[in-house]
């Protein structure tokens, strides 16, 4: 299973890291792991998870 999470405007750099580890951390929580992430010219970020299934 995969969720993808949409970082919102964050222009300064260490920032942007700050958010990103925060993010993937809570999703790591939840049982996801994050496989790629793109930053948008926009200042935004994409990151993309991947959980596997519980069968």
């Amino acid at each position: 299973m995969y969720k993808t999470v949409v970082i919102e405007y964050t222009p300064k750099a260490n920032d942007m890291a700050l958010r990103v580890e925060e993010t993937a951390n809570a999703m790591y929580e939840q049982g996801y792991v994050l496989v790629t992430m793109s930053i948008t010219p926009s200042a935004k970020a994409i990151l993309v998870f991947k959980k596997d299934r519980e069968d």
